[in-house]
């Protein structure tokens, strides 16, 4: 996993010297967009979705080089940039993987809020198309260059939808995280990595079984941090709550029919950007029965995962990966 996130970090950082020199022919001033979209992208990422790429691969080719997938996964992370922009901006918050977002890079840069958040939806733009340049010139097996252009278009509209429903507080919450965060997190890199090695049917079907419990595996526990991490995994408890964001803990909350004291614990954090931590202390001691429903929930869908993994036709090596992974996507601590 170690040399996947150096080989797709070496190829991102000699894409985006590129992307400034073209920048610098067009205008100073294109420079600015590129920095802010290459400073992101560069700036932490854990590469999960290069690393189910190639261990998908992996698995469907029985090949133990993962080169192939490399672009692929370098245009994936240039996806989640360009989807971080914009959902920082509709999100309003200032802070992405330890330093400025976008937007608000831009607006302290140019004393103006509304040119801040104009210029960051331009980044993330510009993050789009370079994603599109890299997938584009990734190299895919004869026949399957077409499917492979097919699933990146389906990857994006699902996480469009997942956003609509995330931006309305859907109640569906699962379906919202299946869509948004599952479509690019593991069930289309997975897909993918199965199209990079002309996979037949039933390899994909596995990879399929297996990556679309995980997604929404992934998600939960992001919820489960969000809400009750502590200060080295997410940088400030309660996080989530202070935010308002309508995750799976709270709507696995509302479902529980609270008590009054509770709901109203709860309601004194919830969108409440300056609630105090004690205030957070007695929001999150409310929300332990909801917390109880999504690990329950999380572990059925993880272990989903690791059964189509023991059903699949790949090779022990390649169970053992994918099983790997799925440690890696659902158990990073609560």
């Amino acid at each position: 996993m170690a040399d996947i996130r150096q080989r797709v970090d070496a190829i991102l950082s000699r894409f985006f010297e590129l992307k400034q020199e073209e920048a610098a022919g067009l205008s100073p001033h294109a420079i600015d967009l590129v920095t802010e979209v290459r400073d992101l992208t560069m700036r932490g990422g854990k590469r999960l979705r290069p690393i189910v790429t190639a261990v998908a691969y992996r698995a469907a080719s029985g090949d133990p080089d993962p080169r192939p997938t490399f672009e692929v996964g370098a245009s994936l992370e240039l996806l989640q940039s360009y989807l971080l922009i914009h959902d920082d901006w509709m999100d309003e918050d200032d802070e992405r993987r330890g330093g400025p977002a976008v937007h608000f890079a831009f607006a302290k840069k140019h004393g103006n809020a509304h040119l801040g958040a104009s210029l960051g939806v331009l980044a993330g733009d510009l993050a789009s198309t370079f994603s599109w340049e890299l997938f584009l010139r990734s190299e895919l097996p004869n026949g399957r260059r077409d499917e492979a252009l097919e699933l990146f278009v389906d990857i994006q509209k699902e996480v469009f939808a997942g956003q609509q429903l995330d931006l309305i507080a859907d109640q569906d919450v699962e379906r919202m995280h299946h869509l948004k965060t599952g479509s690019y997190t593991t069930r289309g890199p997975a897909e993918l990595g199965g199209l990079l090695a002309d996979a037949p049917e039933n390899a994909l079907e596995s990879l399929r079984s297996w990556s679309l419990p995980l997604g929404v595996a992934f998600q939960l526990r992001d919820d489960l941090l969000g809400t009750f991490g502590n200060v080295q995994q997410t940088g400030k408890p309660g996080d989530d709550l202070r935010h308002g964001k309508h995750n799976a803990v709270v709507a696995a909350f509302q479902q529980l029919s609270p008590s009054e004291r509770d709901r109203a614990a709860v309601e004194c954090v919830w969108g409440h950007p300056d609630a105090s931590d004690t205030d957070v202390d007695e929001a999150t001691r409310a929300l332990g029965p909801a917390k109880e429903r999504v690990e329950e929930r999380l572990f059925f869908l993880a272990d989903e995962a690791r059964s189509a993994v023991a059903a699949s036709p790949f090779d022990d090596e390649a169970k053992q990966m994918l099983g790997e992974v799925t440690r890696l996507l659902t158990d990073r601590g609560s």
